[in-house]
């Protein structure tokens, strides 16, 4: 059953990477979301569409939950949802940067049990089973062994390094960034980085894929709060999200 589920969202995230590629740098129709939610271009949305067609044309059972659907509580009444990013990272997609994703995950009861990230321009695909291991491009995945705090390097926001986000003095880590969140959780994943954290709210579709990919790869994966993360609630947000090897994250979990 999973390897079924897994198929069919490679096929999507491949579906969509086609999508992007048509419109990429190619000056996208742009349209701001308000309410401080920012930009989506004609392709998020041709991707959204597309995405809800053949994927719930597959799994009608399914809930539906994506950044680019107006949500509702119908979801709340499945036991298996959808949980969709048609483009993670758009302000990178306008600005013509390659580091753009589709992050595609199902939750069941709560729990993320198939994902992938797909980088279309870098022809990269994440991609993890509940109890399956993780693997990109097909090769498996694991995270760093770093246990050096001030030898590591994160991906974080400058914005999270903020003295009143921190119980101690600030990690004396070296810092990095990417604007794609999905694919920050895929590098922490595969140990390019020894971590990546975010401490402000975070949307369940921006990481959801992520999650399940870090964790069988064997990553420690928790909100900012240290608790096991859990989808598909009536609001879709995370109190932030922190991904680590085990000694990494425990001194990251030690400083907040």
């Amino acid at each position: 059953m999973l390897a079924h589920d897994l198929q069919l969202l490679v096929d999507a995230a491949e579906a969509s990477g086609k999508i992007a590629r048509k419109h990429f740098q190619a000056n996208p129709e742009i349209w701001d979301k308000g309410d401080g939610q920012g930009p989506v271009t004609e392709a998020d949305l041709a991707i959204d569409r597309m995405l809800h067609s053949e994927l719930l044309g597959a799994r009608p059972d399914h809930g539906w939950l994506s950044e680019e659907t107006d949500d509702n509580t119908d979801r709340l009444t499945h036991s298996r949802v959808f949980i969709i990013d048609p483009i993670d990272g758009t302000r990178a997609f306008i600005a013509g940067l390659d580091h753009f994703s589709h992050s595609l995950a199902i939750a069941e009861d709560g729990k993320i049990v198939a994902a992938v990230v797909h980088l279309p321009m870098k022809n990269m695909t994440y991609t993890a089973t509940k109890g399956g291991g993780a693997f990109l491009n097909g090769q498996p995945i694991t995270p760093s062994t770093q246990t050096v705090m001030d030898d590591a390097e994160i991906l974080v926001n400058g914005s999270m390094m903020k003295p009143e986000y921190w119980q101690k003095s600030v990690p004396n880590f070296k810092r990095n960034f990417r604007p794609s969140l999905a694919y920050r959780v895929c590098l922490a994943a595969e140990g390019r980085f020894d971590a990546m954290l975010t401490l402000r709210p975070t949307w369940e579709w921006d990481v959801a894929a992520g999650d399940l990919i870090a964790q069988e790869a064997g990553a420690v994966v928790t909100t900012a709060q240290n608790q096991t993360p859990i989808y598909n609630n009536p609001k879709p947000q995370l109190a932030g999200m922190i991904t680590a090897g085990a000694e990494i994250h425990r001194q990251l979990m030690d400083h907040l």
